[in-house]
């Protein structure tokens, strides 16, 4: 079984700042890429959800880890419908929103040849890691305000096809995982190749959705961890390592042994990440989780 841990950031500055995982003469980005690498094969890039990737970035990337490590590139939030920051967008896209007032727009804000530029400009940002093979999947996490509809699920086939590598998919709510729903989205998730991300995550909330164990991509099962911390889930005007601010038990991790054995027997590969960045928790869960799996 291919089980492999990591987490969902190795920039974060809490995790920086707490001293407790990078040594002290891992002081620039690369350094502590380096190492991050030398302790886990996996690792999901966050920042790629504020801002447009750079083939820069993900030739450095290449040359900064071992031959197979992976990376997972959460996709830019115009593609999930979630409001982008004008100032981050590249020149040739703010060309187009002359004169807006606002801070943040929408990708129905854009023209049509505005959008294609960012989806090709994205495109072609991870060219390099796929080259090297160390690309895993690009993550569209969609937010509960993207419901469940025939138009919702016309768009996802139509992002998913156009996408030129493996595409994961993660709802926060918006009934797609509801019971009596769950099994036309797995389906549809499947027909278009895309993996569906298993989650562990506080729940009764609108953007909550059920730990529903499936394995809809062959090729690659994702269980993503937010940590359980009810308290912080929908609360506004926090960073996300506040909300994700969670140390998971080992009997906690000890639940996911089993599910994530049976996600191996379907899928090649299964990914653990953990989003509960908050200081040193992802790192210090990860490394649990690696343990008990070992030892299991």
């Amino acid at each position: 079984m291919d089980i492999r841990v990591g987490t969902c950031s190795w920039t974060d500055k809490t995790l920086i700042d707490s001293k407790a995982f990078y040594p002290a003469e891992a002081k620039s980005a690369e350094d502590r890429l380096r190492y991050y690498a030398e302790q886990f094969p996996v690792v999901e890039v966050d920042s790629t959800y504020y801002a447009l990737p750079s083939e820069r970035n993900s030739i450095a990337w290449v040359e900064r880890t071992p031959e197979h490590f992976t990376f997972h590139i959460k996709a830019f939030g115009a593609f999930t419908t979630h409001p982008i920051e004008i100032s981050r967008l590249p020149q040739e896209i703010r060309h187009f929103l002359k004169g807006e007032k606002r801070k943040r727009v929408y990708q129905r804000d854009l023209p049509d040849q505005a959008q294609e530029m960012i989806r090709l400009l994205f495109n072609k940002s991870l060219e390099p890691l796929d080259r090297a093979g160390k690309l895993g999947m690009v993550l569209f996490q969609f937010p509960h305000w993207f419901k469940k509809n025939k138009q919702n699920v016309a768009y996802l086939r139509e992002l998913v096809e156009q996408l030129p590598y493996q595409a994961a998919v993660e709802f926060r709510g918006g009934g797609w995982m509801d019971e009596g729903r769950q099994e036309s989205t797995l389906s549809i998730l499947e027909e278009i190749g895309a993996t569906y991300v298993c989650v562990d995550e506080p729940q009764g909330f609108a953007s909550s959705v059920p730990p529903v164990l499936a394995s809809t991509n062959k090729q690659l099962a994702v269980m993503r961890f937010h940590g359980r911390n009810a308290d912080t889930w929908e609360e506004t005007g926090i960073t996300p390592a506040e909300r994700f601010r969670y140390l998971y038990s080992d009997d906690e991790l000890r639940e996911w042994i089993e599910p994530a054995r049976k996600l191996a027997e379907q899928s090649k590969q299964v990914h653990m990440l953990f989003n509960n960045c908050y200081a040193d928790y992802g790192v210090r869960n990860a490394v649990q989780m690696g343990a008990l799996l070992e030892s299991a």
